[in-house]
This record gives C-alpha cells, structure tokens and sequence, in this order.
C-alpha cells in the first residue's frame, strides 16, 4: 500500500511552506486525498516531483554556454601583444569563437581566403585530438607554429586557446618560396603579396617558445576560471527559476 504523506512532512521534503503545498494541490501539481478534515500525499506523488526537480525541463547548459567572449577577448589580446604572438579561442571543432589577436599580415591573408580560413581550422580541429593536454608546438598548414591550451569547464572539455603565428627555426628561404607559392595558388592568393608578408615572420628562439607556453596554459586556467564561475551563476538562477515555478 502506497504509503500517506502529511501537509507538514510534504513541505519538509520539498522545502516549502504550507501554503505552496495547497497551491500545487489545487493546480494539480500534487495529488492528494481528503480523509476527513486533512489531506494525506501518497509518497509516490512526492516522489515524482522531486525527481522532476531533480531534471528540470530548463535546457541543460552547455560549457560553451558559460563562456563569455566579451571578457575572455579582452584577455587574449592582452596575452598575444605580451607574449608577440597572434592567439584565438575555438571551439574543439576548431570554428573560431573570437577573432585573432595581434594577427600577422601573412595568417590575415591566409584567413582572408575562405579556402585559407578552412585550412586554419583544420589544423586547429586537429590539435583537439591531440593526446598530450599541455601545449607543444606544431607545424600549421601554412608552414607557421602554434600551440593549443585546453579550456576545460566544470571537468568538460569546452574550447582551447591557440598562440603561435611564427617560425621555431629560420626557414629554407627557398623551401619557403615554393611553400608560398603553393599557398597562394591553393587559396586564391596574390603570390607576390603573401610572399612579401612571410618576409617579416618573426622566430621565436626555444627559450621563448617554452615561456609561451607557460603564459597559455595560465591565460586558459584564467579562462576556466571564469567559465566556472558564470557555470555557477547560472546554475543558481536556474535554482531560483525551478523554486519560482512551485
């Protein structure tokens, strides 16, 4: 037999008051039976709706969804004119989630071509998969080195942050002119422009290289901070929102 509930014992499991008890009774929320002058609540009736409360119908939020752009660019630009470098923020599918700062002329060529913008990706989209989770430096397909930090929000891994835009060793100068002339083919390029732009690369020296990676796994802590932070605000306003409907 399913057992009875008092009024009182409803409200001390659903943290309510008396009079919500009889308002959800009334909208049919709660069921209840009248045994003479007092209500009695199956526990089952309970039950449910603690479990409905459990999973709300509110839509879950997603890590991304707690990321805001508008404070984490402003970061990022600070850390890539620090640090000499172009950084961005994507998503783990590599779609860019802010623009690039302190971008060279050479990637802004490269990223103003649609074709040279998805081959940026790519090579992003790679780095997600990539097993060791603290930066290392890789060749893009651009010929260019860069590094990823992983974004990770409430143990779920949500975006990462690239910083590279340069050369580890000074390049085969003639390695490097067929490499941008293929480029500029490929991407529908300008060669004689794209190739003036690689002329002005910056090499970044290994000692440098490792002080950057340092600075990217902190800026992307940072970035996780704030995302855990906002995760939290919104789980609380989701609180409210549940409590409210009761």
């Amino acid at each position: 037999m399913n057992e009875l509930l008092t009024a009182r014992e409803v409200q001390e499991l659903l943290k309510v008051d008396r009079t919500t008890v009889y308002r959800m009774l009334k909208d049919g929320r709660l069921q209840g039976v009248k045994i003479g002058h007092h209500w009695r609540f199956p526990i089952s009736e309970v039950d449910d709706l603690l479990a409905r409360d459990e999973e709300p119908d509110l839509p879950r939020t997603h890590a991304l969804d707690v990321l805001p752009m508008h404070c984490v660019a402003p970061i990022q630009k600070v850390f890539a004119e620090v640090a000499e470098v172009g950084a961005i923020t994507t998503a783990i599918d590599g779609e860019p989630l802010s623009n690039v700062s302190n971008s060279c002329q050479f990637c802004d060529l490269i990223l103003a071509s649609p074709k040279g913008r998805a081959g940026c990706i790519a090579s992003w989209q790679r780095l997600a998969h990539q097993s060791n989770r603290s930066p290392e430096f890789h060749a893009c397909h651009a010929g260019l080195h860069y590094a990823r930090a992983r974004i990770e929000i409430n143990g779920e891994f949500a975006a990462m942050l690239f910083a590279g835009q340069f050369y580890a060793e000074p390049p085969d100068k003639e390695e490097e002119a067929q490499r941008v002339a293929r480029l500029a083919k490929a991407y529908d390029i300008d060669a004689e422009i794209l190739q003036q732009a690689i002329e002005s690369m910056r090499v970044l020296p290994a000692a440098r290289r490792e002080q950057i990676t340092g600075w990217l796994q902190q800026v992307a802590g940072t970035f996780e901070d704030i995302g855990r932070e906002r995760a939290e605000l919104m789980s609380r306003l989701q609180s409210i929102a549940r409590m409210s409907a009761i």
